[in-house]
């Protein structure tokens, strides 16, 4: 295992990564100003729904997140650079999490592996070559890094696309009526519009998604395959960044591959004039027992965290509870038709509630179809009525579809959902049962 850990291999492949990645950080906040994303997200909303126990945090008034996020677009730069790389990536990945949990309605699973990813590049030795850091302090420089540095990443994404892969084993999937319902509203786009609503399509991308996931690291660990691997890799996710549009994480993860192929490719082609590393050391450092803690328990996490709505009652797909975290991507297609009713606690006098009122178009997707956004939305009534001095109690009319089934009640109208605790780990009795097996 020490062996395994700490033997010292080049480190081309970390160099390259950390300089597109800080590129594409960079990209990925200053887009999110540019394409409108902030707007709409975090500056229009009277308040988001963020990560239920992070309700502290809100964006910042007024224009503060269109600053917030040039920041984070700046230390993309530095990070891509190499300047102060520790103290930009660190910043760089607090402000990221800060800005995925304070928000839900554009929930994504590529964020959150943005999270994981920042906290990760910030303990990795990136800015030893090619960097500003290694410039002005020579001492920094090295062309060879330890070999866990390496394989935190093959294991990181080996447990995301496995649970990825497992998480489509299931009847909608299987018989690809979620790809076609995913597609209804891609036949607009020029070129591969229609061919995206054959039904042998939605066959292949469905059992090929399952496929991809479960085999493509054991493929690129494989010699043999690959750069056969790589090329699959390039096809699908091109073909993900065309059709689904989820900014610069299909780039990202073709950058992975660097992670596999031979030190010696990566420097032919990107760092030709670096020194390549043979040597075979084994350099054992004082913080092995901290590293070998650390990143035990982070993994264990990853493993079992993923796990949990198997130990809660019902279906995921229908209560979203253990839903989040779990790498379960593009698996459902809801919508519903939800009615809130507040009623005056002292009175008894229903108060009419108007979702334009409060809400975004975008944030009403969500509080129509997922339930802990409902009940959140149902305790930011309370509170807004109880700055009034009015008590109120909240209950939800809640018809959703799952996969085209027909619309089907999803909340207990008789419970106040105003007055009822939220529990991570369990399942709430007020969220009915699901017809989905």
């Amino acid at each position: 295992m020490t062996k395994l850990l700490f033997k010292h291999i080049d480190n081309s492949g970390l160099i390259v990564f950390r300089i597109i990645f800080g590129l594409l950080c960079a990209l990925e906040a200053f887009g999110a100003i540019f394409t409108g994303w902030v707007k709409r997200t975090l500056i229009d909303p009277q308040f988001t729904f963020s990560f239920i126990g992070f309700e502290w945090l809100q964006p910042l008034p007024g224009n503060g997140m269109y600053i917030y996020y040039m920041v984070m677009g700046f230390l993309g730069i530095c990070i891509m650079l190499g300047y102060k790389y520790r103290l930009s990536m660190l910043t760089f990945a607090v402000m990221w999490t800060a800005t995925y949990l304070m928000q839900k309605s554009s929930y994504n699973n590529h964020y959150y592996l943005l999270v994981l990813l920042s906290f990760i590049m910030v303990v990795m030795p990136a800015n030893r070559y090619a960097s500003i850091d290694a410039k002005l302090n020579p001492a920094l420089k090295s062309i060879s890094m330890p070999s866990w540095c390496k394989w935190v990443f093959v294991l990181q994404l080996f447990i995301l696309y496995t649970y990825a892969s497992l998480a489509k084993l299931y009847p909608d999937w299987l018989d690809s009526s979620v790809i076609a319902i995913l597609m209804r509203n891609k036949a607009n786009y020029p070129i591969i519009g229609e061919l995206l609503q054959q039904n042998a399509v939605h066959y292949i991308l469905a059992y090929g998604g399952i496929l991809f996931d479960g085999l493509i690291i054991p493929l690129l660990l494989f010699k043999p395959t690959r750069k056969y691997a790589f090329f699959i890799s390039i096809f699908f996710h091109l073909f993900n960044s065309i059709v689904f549009q989820i900014g610069i994480f299909p780039y990202m993860s073709l950058a992975f591959s660097l992670f596999f192929f031979d030190p010696k490719l990566i420097r032919k082609f990107f760092l030709k004039e670096k020194p390549f590393y043979d040597g075979n050391a084994i350099s054992v450092p004082k913080y092995k027992p901290i590293l070998l803690s650390v990143f035990t328990v982070y993994f264990i996490i990853q493993i079992v965290l993923p796990m949990r709505h198997h130990f809660i009652e019902d279906n995921v797909l229908w209560t979203e509870e253990g839903h989040r975290l779990s790498w379960r991507m593009m698996l459902r297609a809801k919508n519903g038709s939800t009615r809130y009713t507040v009623i005056n606690a002292d009175t008894d006098k229903k108060i009419k509630i108007r979702l334009d009122d409060y809400l975004t178009k975008k944030q009403q997707r969500g509080a129509t179809t997922k339930p802990d956004i409902m009940w959140q939305f149902a305790q930011h009534l309370k509170q807004d009525f109880g700055k009034k001095g009015i008590s109120v109690k909240v209950f939800v009319n809640a018809h959703v579809k799952v996969n085209g089934r027909s619309r089907t009640r999803l909340i207990d109208q008789k419970v106040d959902l105003a007055n009822e605790e939220w529990s991570h780990f369990k399942h709430h009795n007020w969220i009915l049962p699901s017809k989905l097996d």
